[in-house]
């Protein structure tokens, strides 16, 4: 298995450590914001690949871990409210904002907040046996009723403008190249980190008993395992790693807003994981940087229809190659071997 595994990850780390030498400050920012989407796209392999849990609503964790580091960032600006609540005629800090100012305490909730909220969703939703296609549309409904709230609190969120104009952090200037460069490097690390984390889970008995359960619920049971708590559990971890992700993706790109975490970008994190291959983690990761920089190069070059193109690159793939690229690359290997 190591063997196999060694000419991606070789691939990879020489890519992510070249990057910074061959790229210019604004594309290599763009590969940062590429790799927080692959971090979310790891959680949903581990979900739905691994688990079989479609969850069409990672962009909430996402945006809740991106809000999380908004608002801290804000604070740590200093000179009273911020621009925004000025805007809509807030007079004082909320109560909700001020612990916020804490850079612990905004790096926590960004992880810990998604993955208690997923804890209690998968708790009351898995014990009733909730699964397949009535999960994805409920987790579908959570990211629907979050742009609602979002929009809906202009005084604490931003409303449909969201939060922007973020000056430094901690202490360095987020306009400057050498900061994006080093958030860059941070981007990358965190998501080797947590792809070899992912990866020692998926081979571990848990993993095994995560498979099982996708593969037969019924059976597991049976045989003694909760399958509840195994779903809760991976979702859980799922969340948590979009949550990190959103928390990245701030400082990275500059901006958060509720366009950002609904129902479309959702989708179009599990299109990317579906055209990578859902059933690989290298696969999710994959899948989420060229589904991200397809997008910006169709968008770059066909400003009219790119949403067409990148449409019809997700049913070649799938017409094609069912399991995604990494199927691809599987058979590929299966030939060379035989």
């Amino acid at each position: 298995m190591i063997r196999k595994q060694l000419p991606f990850a070789t691939i990879a780390v020489l890519a992510l450590v070249a990057a910074p030498l061959l790229l210019e400050p604004f594309r290599l920012s763009l590969l940062a914001k590429y790799l927080c989407y692959a971090i979310v796209a790891l959680g949903i392999g581990l979900a739905w690949g691994q688990g079989g849990m479609l969850t069409l609503g990672q962009g909430v964790f996402f945006g809740l871990g991106g809000y999380s580091m908004a608002m801290y960032l804000k604070l740590a600006e200093g000179g009273g409210l911020p621009d925004f609540m000025v805007w809509s005629g807030v007079e004082e800090l909320p109560a909700l904002w001020t612990p916020f100012a804490n850079p612990v305490f905004a790096l926590g909730m960004a992880v810990l907040g998604p993955v208690a909220i997923a804890v209690v969703l998968g708790t009351l939703v898995f014990r009733q046996r909730v699964r397949g296609a009535y999960f994805a549309i409920l987790t579908q409904a959570l990211a629907a009723a979050m742009v609602i709230l979002l929009v809906g609190q202009q005084g604490l969120t931003g409303g449909t403008n969201g939060m922007t104009n973020f000056l430094d952090l901690f202490g360095a200037d987020l306009a400057a190249d050498s900061t994006q460069r080093g958030l860059y490097l941070v981007v990358a690390g965190v998501l080797g980190v947590l792809y070899l984390a992912t990866r020692q889970l998926v081979h571990s008995r848990f993993g095994r008993l995560l498979v099982a359960v996708r593969d037969g619920e019924d059976r597991v049971r049976f045989l003694g395992y909760n399958p509840a708590t195994v779903k809760t559990v991976t979702f859980a971890a799922s969340a948590g790693m979009a949550g990190l992700a959103g928390a990245l993706f701030v400082p990275v790109v500059g901006i958060i807003s509720p366009a950002l975490l609904g129902v479309v970008p959702s989708l179009e994190l599990v299109v990317a994981v579906a055209v990578g291959g859902r059933h690989a983690l290298a696969g999710a990761v994959l899948g989420a940087v060229l589904m991200g920089y397809a997008k910006t190069a169709f968008s770059e070059q066909f400003a009219d229809g790119w949403l067409y193109l990148q449409g019809a690159l997700f049913i070649l793939v799938m017409t094609l190659a069912p399991k995604g690229i990494a199927g691809i690359l599987g058979r590929w290997r299966s030939a060379r071997t035989t």
